[in-house]
């Protein structure tokens, strides 16, 4: 899968996917990279630690989120993507699931759009990507969690994002596919679908881990959110087993050095 100037082999290697918020009120490190000197210093420090794509988001999605209008959120992301573009040799995902902050991340030098709606918010999003012709990112979500057989659900909603990726000309070599873990989803529906994220290979794309610091590994360990790192960990040494291409984290260090491990031992 090309992303950027890279080809990524999402086959046989689990990437890492780190996470810069310049919003001020993320669930995990919201003001902390608000400034653009932060944000910059932040992006070389995961550059050096093996960072393989950059995921940036200008709006928290925590549950009960303020929600930003289009011009705020271009304001917050379109510097940053710009100042990453001028300083650094990185892939850039643009966390956003609206069409016009989309295009304008783009015009910026956005590689990629991660859709945490799965093209299902915005309208007209499937056909921005598609006349950009730019790989994306799209998310299982929906507005209820009203399942009758949770997982056959998830794909099935899945494979709605996908026809309206098909319907817009986005090819399906360019969709990278995320279980959603901890959206429209109860505790106990967060765990069966990171035990079930490989199922998502079936409809025939590769898969995006999000799981880092999240709910899930809170509620599991009963541990506040600046200490659920080996949690995390655990869900990415699983990611590997599964064959998943990308992890989106926080730590890129500690993920990639599990990484490593675990395909050492998977290899061997």
């Amino acid at each position: 899968m090309i992303i950027g100037n890279r080809t990524f082999d999402v086959q046989n290697h689990t990437y890492v996917c780190g996470i810069l918020n310049v919003t001020p009120d993320s669930f995990s490190d919201g003001g902390k990279w608000n400034g653009k000197d932060d944000a910059l210093f932040h992006v070389e420090d995961m550059i050096r630690q093996g960072m393989d794509l950059l995921d940036i988001g200008g709006e928290s999605t925590r549950p009960g989120y303020t929600l930003l209008s289009d011009e705020e959120e271009i304001e917050r992301v379109v510097p940053v993507i710009q100042a990453v573009k001028e300083r650094f040799d990185i892939p850039i995902s643009l966390d956003t699931y609206k069409s016009q902050v989309a295009k304008e991340g783009i015009l910026a030098g956005a590689d990629l759009i991660n859709d945490i709606w799965g093209l299902k918010y915005d309208n007209t999003m499937a056909e921005v990507i598609g006349k950009y012709q730019k790989p994306c990112c799209l998310m299982h979500n929906r507005k209820n969690k009203d399942y009758k057989d949770f997982v056959t659900d998830v794909l099935a909603d899945l494979q709605e994002t996908l026809d309206m990726a098909e319907k817009a000309g986005i090819p399906k070599d360019r969709i990278l596919l995320d279980p959603g873990v901890g959206f429209a989803k109860s505790y106990e529906q967060n765990l069966q679908i990171i035990k079930a994220m490989d199922r998502l290979q079936e409809l025939g794309c590769p898969v995006l881990l999000g799981c880092s610091r999240k709910s899930v590994i809170g509620l599991t360990l009963d541990l506040p959110v600046d200490q659920r790192e080996e949690g995390t960990l655990t869900t990415t040494v699983m990611a590997v087993m599964k064959k998943v291409a990308f992890v989106r984290v926080h730590d890129v260090e500690k993920n990639v050095r599990a990484i490593k491990m675990a395909e050492a031992i998977l290899n061997a």
